[in-house]
């Protein structure tokens, strides 16, 4: 029997555009996949672990750094979709206010888009915004992926039961899949990039 092709290591995976809102994205031609996540979850820095390229998204240690839906055509087909990140008090209100309307618009009213990554810090996953993405991407019936980011940060051990109890407590949904993950070390990549593959080889819907 011929073998499965071994997934690649990294996505080649190039910026195309950044847009403040639904209206200036580019055209829904092709299968999205969205990174979402609380600011300093670390989505940028996972975009850039999984593409080897540490230039892919713009790493700051402010959060909130990413303002505007940022996107990443993807060599092999698809994109991909870093969007700003939530829950920043000290961003102005009119920002966050902003910032919440293109990601809301986007997540709602995207034809190509097909699945969701969501990045926490493996230390504090479940806080209040990520369940309610969760649950609204479970009554939209959008698959996600989530990621405990930043895995590097608690031993072997502490990882596993970091994962099962998200696993026992996380709101119900129809399509959750659940990982460890290091942006720092690359721990998780490979099984990240072959979901990742998975879904953007999604035809949208026209």
């Amino acid at each position: 029997m011929p073998k499965s092709p071994t997934p690649p290591e990294r996505l080649d995976a190039t910026f195309l555009t950044s847009a403040p809102d639904l209206a200036r994205c580019p055209a829904p031609d092709r299968a999205e996949v969205a990174f979402a996540g609380r600011s300093n979850a670390g989505k940028s820095s996972v975009l850039n672990q999984i593409t080897g390229n540490r230039r892919t998204a713009k790493v700051s240690k402010t959060p909130g750094r990413t303002q505007q839906l940022n996107f990443f055509d993807v060599r092999t087909g698809g994109r991909l979709v870093d969007l700003p990140g939530y829950g920043y008090a000290k961003a102005g209100k009119q920002a966050q206010s902003a910032w919440q309307s293109s990601v809301n618009d986007y997540l709602s009213r995207r034809d190509s888009l097909v699945a969701l990554v969501l990045v926490m810090d493996i230390r504090h996953p479940g806080q209040p915004f990520d369940d309610e993405l969760l649950s609204w991407s479970a009554r939209s019936a959008l698959p996600v992926h989530v990621l405990l980011n930043k895995a590097d940060k608690l031993s072997s051990s502490g990882q596993q039961r970091a994962l099962q109890q998200f696993q026992r407590t996380c709101p119900d949904h129809p399509a959750l899949s659940c990982q460890t993950f290091s942006a720092l070390k690359g721990t998780g990549r490979e099984a990240l990039i072959d979901q990742l593959l998975a879904w953007l080889a999604t035809v949208p819907e026209a």
